[in-house]
């Protein structure tokens, strides 16, 4: 069963949107699990905080402000959470990374601010480099889209499952989201397209299982028992190009959240192009969950004159 206590949420100041926070808070709640907020004053962007008179606590003081009053922190109900300030940094998507790595985070929320804004942005770097799953937030582009998705949680949830070891580890993340907040599970698994001239179903002789019928068993079999008693399941296969089909069901459906696998060289900084995941993170008009393995916290090397993260204690009692 995937639990997650830890969990990281990359913020701008001053916060552009708050979908990402608000979903990180959502998740939090349900989890109850701690809530780190993180942002990056790099040398770039130095002068502006300065002339608004906002470096190092005013930052914080400003996130810690917002989240009050948009998000409603301040609450004892509320998860506890703490304000992550990393000083002079070079490089946010490293240093967001790293954090996530110190801190043992179980999950880093972050947003897109648009399908085509993905490549070389900071939400991509930390998708392909971090050390744990990374939930991609589909940053919403009109007060409409706004007002109809409160980013309070999802009401359903897919997984692309293929079968493999990284879909079997998003399955995992998929039941355990909708399973908190009683969301329908949709799973679907992609058949290639037959050759034009194969006779698939003809050929088949009686008694014997086709490959459409095999992976719907597949399907069935992968969500455990309990699971279809506590939520509305959803089994689909289909025949074509997996990204195809994940982004025509994403939008067929209205799906809010759609989980996939990722490992090693199925996901690492050159074999991302091109592929699966990829395409559907870029293209999707809903968050998308990346599972990836937790790898172990490492001692980091600190040089000299470095300036590290100026954490704050944990608020509500940390």
């Amino acid at each position: 069963m995937i639990t997650l206590e830890r969990i990281l949420c990359p913020a701008p100041v001053p916060p552009e949107s708050h979908e990402a926070m608000c979903l990180a808070a959502s998740l939090s709640r349900a989890y109850k699990a701690r809530l780190f907020i993180c942002h990056c004053v790099t040398t770039a962007i130095l002068p502006n905080l300065l002339n608004r008179g906002a470096p190092n606590g005013g930052v914080r003081k400003e996130l810690t402000e917002w989240l009050e009053q948009h998000i409603g922190l301040s609450d004892p109900s509320q998860p506890r959470w703490k304000v992550i300030v990393v000083e002079n940094a070079k490089d946010c998507g490293e240093e967001i990374v790293r954090t996530a790595r110190e801190q043992r985070i179980d999950l880093i929320v972050m947003s897109r601010r648009s399908r085509a804004a993905l490549l070389g942005s900071t939400a991509e770097q930390v998708s392909r480099t971090a050390s744990c799953p990374v939930l991609i937030v589909h940053q919403q582009e009109s007060d409409e889209e706004i007002k109809s998705n409160k980013s309070e949680g999802f009401k359903r949830v897919l997984v692309s499952h293929d079968f493999s070891s990284s879909s079997e580890l998003a399955l995992s993340y998929a039941i355990s989201i909708a399973q908190k907040f009683k969301s329908e599970l949709h799973l679907m698994h992609v058949l290639p397209e037959p050759e034009e001239d194969e006779t698939e179903i003809a050929l088949t002789p009686v008694g014997v299982e086709t490959a459409y019928q095999r992976a719907a068993r597949r399907l069935l079999d992968s969500v455990p028992e309990e699971v279809y008693q506590n939520c509305t399941v959803t089994h689909t296969v289909r025949w074509g190009k997996p990204y195809r089909e994940v982004l025509a069901y994403v939008r067929e459906q209205d799906i809010d959240l759609a989980c996939m696998g990722a490992l090693g060289s199925d996901f690492g900084l050159e074999a991302l192009f091109g592929s699966n995941v990829d395409r559907v993170v870029r293209q999707a008009p809903c968050s998308v969950l990346i599972a990836r393995p937790l790898k172990p916290a490492v001692t980091t090397h600190i040089d000299v004159g470095m300036t590290r993260p100026n954490v704050e204690n944990f608020s509500q009692g940390g």
